[in-house]
């Protein structure tokens, strides 16, 4: 996945007040999509260090924490062994250059992930591949800002177009919403976070 050398860097200084509200955000807004998810499995996609994830471990069976980062993986690891959690596990591994076929769930988010992810529709092939039958793919992510021009990540997206790109791809009941506007909150600039959610 794109940007893991530099997540690895920061891996143990990440969790910054700001970062810990744009997570409680996201996780309130994945919350509000969840159907009988309490005997339901999920991965937490490009989890970084758990930051929305942990706040959802009592919405679901069990969590996978899946990240390319093996620092950020170290930092859950932490998370999960010091406060005793027993229904979570953790996975680095690299959607962008292997499929897994052994790996299933009813649900998987991400949370600002799709933006580090140099082909979208790969991975969103791969995911989909992931998920059970009827299984939903919740995505939080930046609406797309025009001020942003970076060589790291997208600068946002359109949920229209993303709506197309999983269409074709074989996702149904696609619904999106942009649900927080933030001061700052990308790369410096004011920005829109929208919520993306999709079934198998």
């Amino acid at each position: 996945m794109g940007n893991t050398d530099k997540f690895e860097m920061i891996a143990n200084i990440y969790d910054t007040p700001e970062r810990i509200q744009i997570a409680k955000v996201s996780s309130d807004a994945i919350r509000e999509c969840l159907v009988d998810a309490k005997s339901k499995n999920a991965i937490d996609f490009g989890c970084g260090t758990g930051l929305v994830g942990m706040n959802l471990l009592n919405d679901f069976k069990s969590i996978l924490f899946l990240d390319t980062s093996q620092n950020m993986i170290n930092q859950i690891k932490q998370k999960i062994s010091s406060s005793n959690i027993q229904n979570a596990a953790t996975l680095c591994f690299d959607f962008e250059k292997d499929s897994l076929s052994d790996l299933h769930a009813d649900y998987i988010f991400m949370a600002q992930v799709l933006l580090h992810i140099n082909d979208v529709e790969l991975v969103l092939s791969r995911l989909y591949e992931v998920l059970k039958e009827s299984g939903h793919l919740l995505i939080v992510d930046f609406d797309k800002n025009e001020k942003i021009v970076s060589d790291m990540v997208h600068n946002g997206f359109d949920q229209i177009e993303l709506t197309e790109i999983m269409t074709k791809i074989g996702y149904r009941d696609i619904q999106s919403k942009t649900f927080y506007t933030g001061s700052k909150i990308f790369m410096g600039h004011d920005a829109s976070l929208f919520i993306l959610d999709s079934q198998k």
